[in-house]
């Protein structure tokens, strides 16, 4: 096919053909939008370094939830910012903790939104590490109990997926079997399976108070630099009984996305974290980048990559958009 007789751009000549030809589509099903949930009442705190994400007591999160659900959005979630923290982030698990009390007051108004949560340890630590530290390290095994007993917490206040994010390993395993054996084995479980050492946390760490007190997280989380570890992770996790495998964070590591897909055929959820909302937003604040030309490129690209859902602080906005087209 060579040019005179083959003219590619006979089918990109106006919306219609464009539209006829369009491989990737971006939908509001593909959407799941992220949450920080706070304790007190009327708390509506904007974080600093993610302009428009805030900090949200349960009584405001109703309220943007709305939103959420009145826009087709399928799914939130979670993440905690407890009142107090302590060496075994006990609140993280307790009966009325931040998340538990959030979760039952979503489901209670919502019960057709899919509330998802996030298991890990580093928002309810006060040293900020993603499990149990024992002489200046994080011990995987100590950890997997806890972690377990997040889950079935979040599960028993209406949970309907929760979302280990804490890269030990085996910890999908044990809440697996946590679930299965309390009556909870129709609960899906979205494993962050290939989680990245990012730069590109740090708004999150800002917004969730999440940030290790000493040290880094190099010792649990991936090196930037490794495309294989990341096939071996995800098939850790499948076998001890994922259901959805996550690769966190999603435009850098496009072909972490792609690879994943293709050699396992599994639902990947794709995480376009903190720093690349952060980046987006201040370069469209400038007036250096449209907006929303940007993010529905970027969020196509990641779908195009083969991730079947984006978590995305972009979400609301988008569902937005992709109503006016």
């Amino acid at each position: 096919m060579r040019f005179p007789v083959y003219r590619p751009r006979r089918m990109r000549r106006n919306e219609a053909l464009r539209r006829l030809l369009r491989e990737t589509v971006l939908s509001v099903n593909d959407l799941i939008c992220p949450f920080f949930v706070m304790p007190g009442e009327g708390v509506r705190n904007e974080v600093r370094s993610m302009p428009g994400v805030f900090q949200l007591s349960v009584d405001e999160l109703l309220k943007d939830v709305r939103e959420v659900f009145d826009l087709g959005i399928p799914a939130i979630i979670l993440f905690g910012i407890p009142e107090h923290k302590d060496e075994r982030g006990s609140e993280a698990y307790a009966k009325t903790g931040i998340i538990q009390q959030a979760v039952k007051a979503v489901k209670d108004a919502f019960p057709n939104l899919l509330v998802i949560t996030d298991v890990c340890m580093c928002e309810y630590t006060s040293h900020g590490h993603c499990g149990i530290v024992k002489n200046g390290d994080v011990d995987n095994d100590a950890t997997l109990d806890v972690l377990a007993r997040i889950a079935l917490s979040h599960v028993r206040a209406g949970a309907d997926m929760v979302a280990p994010s804490d890269m030990m390993d085996g910890r999908v395993g044990f809440i697996r079997e946590a679930l299965d054996s309390n009556g909870y084995s129709h609960i899906p479980i979205m494993a962050y399976s290939a989680k990245y050492c990012s730069a590109f946390y740090g708004p999150f760490r800002e917004a969730a108070h999440s940030a290790p007190q000493f040290g880094d997280r190099r010792s649990y989380q991936m090196d930037p630099a490794n495309s294989d570890e990341a096939l071996r992770e995800v098939a850790l996790d499948i076998e001890e009984g994922a259901d959805v495998v996550m690769v966190k964070p999603a435009l850098p590591y496009l072909d972490i996305i792609r690879r994943v897909k293709d050699e396992f055929g599994y639902p990947v959820a794709a995480y376009c974290v903190s720093g690349e909302y952060a980046m987006i937003k201040a370069a469209a604040l400038n007036g250096w980048l449209d907006e929303k030309r940007v993010v529905l490129e970027t969020l196509s690209s990641i779908r195009r990559a083969g991730a079947d859902m984006i978590i995305t602080y972009f979400a609301r906005d988008v569902a937005r958009w992709l109503r006016e087209t």
